[in-house]
């Protein structure tokens, strides 16, 4: 008999979680206009809003946090992250920010432009964010098997080369800065991208004369299902796939928060040293010094040990493993998800579990809303709210999938809690009939409206 997954590791500290009653749980999101970002934390009991920056940090890293270097320029821990990050993506330039997003701004400020196109795969909401910000534009080149949640496909964040070299035919050279990959693909459901694909995607945007650059938040995820689905990548260590996925790469955006596994932090990382001297201007203008940006020196150096532990099969093998116990628990019960099950998070389709709602009034997020109400668990909408209004028309865009997605923090919860959050779904489920308005949009800002989105039922 095969033996289960068991977590490699053991737990030294607990944080108590506050349950809460029904009646108390409708009171607490109407006082939030319905958007589960504007909840208190200490109101939900089981939180799958996000896996960025709500992981459970190792003894190794909070040791390496304690004997930090603080020095404002040039300190030992900048250089112990510099090379953690050289060593698994073989990048030789780095610039720390305080967050993905922070990241994104750098890079963007010094390559994206006033009617940009930049192509890629499913760009997430700050990435497109930032785009859109600086008046260019984002165009998704997924392939289109990853917007059919029952069809299993083995790597669903894979970019369409014939779409891509559309974009490429259609537009002018100067006005591509870059073709951006995202490992995993976080908003077509935690779908990992091929090594073969990331190879055709280089050799594909070379003959064109366009950079690859990767929005690495879920690296190490995406390199755990190449060596799990390529057959020629199976015998390989994580940290050698890494190391040749990021081969076929000018550079790369990093949230830490997630496969760093700290709490704060992020970086960009370049292999041209004429970019790095033109975003380290960026730098030093948004987030710090080149040797700092956003980040303290104890945050650099527990994330230089965070990269090296989350680039070990031991520790992909237990975190994916109970992303996956999840959705299979679901996937007994009938409830509709996205296909395989991702790395990092379980994507419900809420277009199939909610028929009766209305993509006008947002079935994600009113899945979302009932999922609170029923059991204190906090997810969030991967849906229309967060693909925002069209910036030309000012309409709603309406993807091809409806997603709440419920995403796991790393070392933090246990399988209980993970039943916990199947039965609870499946309670909705079977009253889904009865489910059959949802809710309008009372304020909103121009972009990234998600975040701070007021609401009332429709």
């Amino acid at each position: 008999m095969k033996l289960p997954y068991a977590e490699p590791y053991k737990i030294k500290m607990v944080e108590p979680l506050t349950q809460s009653t029904a009646e108390q749980r409708q009171d607490w999101i109407a006082k939030a206009n319905f958007n589960l970002f504007n909840l208190e934390s200490h109101k939900v009991f089981v939180d799958l809003l996000t896996d960025s920056g709500t992981g459970a940090m190792s003894d190794r890293q909070w040791s390496a946090l304690m004997s930090a270097d603080e020095s404002y320029a040039g300190s030992r821990s900048f250089h112990d992250l510099k090379n953690a990050v050289n060593k698994i993506t073989g990048f030789p330039f780095l610039l720390p920010t305080h967050q993905g997003r922070a990241a994104e701004n750098v890079l963007f400020s010094a390559l994206v432009k006033e009617h940009d196109v930049v192509p890629g795969n499913s760009h997430f909401d700050t990435t497109k964010g930032h785009i859109e910000f600086r008046k260019a534009s984002a165009i998704d080149c997924t392939i289109e098997q990853a917007f059919k949640t029952e069809l299993e496909h083995p790597f669903k964040g894979n970019i369409d080369l014939e779409k891509l070299e559309e974009v490429y035919k259609t537009h002018p050279k100067d006005q591509i800065p870059f073709c951006l990959i995202t490992v995993t693909c976080n908003t077509s459901g935690g779908q990992p991208v091929s090594m073969e694909n990331i190879k055709a995607v280089r050799e594909l945007s070379k003959r064109y004369g366009i950079p690859v650059f990767f929005d690495g938040a879920r690296f190490a995820e995406n390199a755990y299902f190449i060596k799990q689905r390529e057959a020629n990548e199976k015998d390989k260590s994580i940290k050698t796939i890494c190391l040749e996925m990021f081969s076929y790469g000018d550079g790369m955006t990093m949230s830490s928060k997630k496969d760093g596994l700290v709490n704060i932090g992020g970086f960009v990382a370049l292999r041209d040293e004429q970019l790095f001297k033109k975003a380290s201007t960026f730098t030093i203008i948004y987030e710090g010094f080149i040797t700092y940006g956003g980040m303290s020196g104890r945050d650099m150096a527990a994330l230089a040990v965070g990269l090296d532990e989350a680039t070990e099969l031991n520790y992909l093998e237990s975190r994916i493993s109970q992303v996956q116990l999840l959705g299979e628990r679901l996937i007994e019960m009938g409830i509709p998800v996205q296909k395989p099950i991702g790395g990092h998070a379980v994507f419900v389709d809420a277009l199939k579990f909610l028929p009766n709602v209305s993509r006008e009034e947002f079935p994600a997020q009113t899945l979302g809303v009932e999922l609170y109400k029923e059991a204190g668990i906090r997810g969030v909408e991967i849906g229309a709210i967060l693909a925002d209004r069209d910036p030309q028309t000012r309409e709603n865009r309406f993807p091809q999938t409806e997603f709440l997605r419920l995403a796991i923090p790393r070392r933090t919860y246990t399988d209980n809690h993970m039943e916990y959050v199947a039965i609870a779904l499946k309670n909705i489920f079977d009253r889904r009939e009865e489910i059959t308005k949802g809710y309008e949009i009372t304020e909103e800002a121009p972009i990234m409206r998600h975040f701070t989105v007021k609401m009332k039922p429709a």
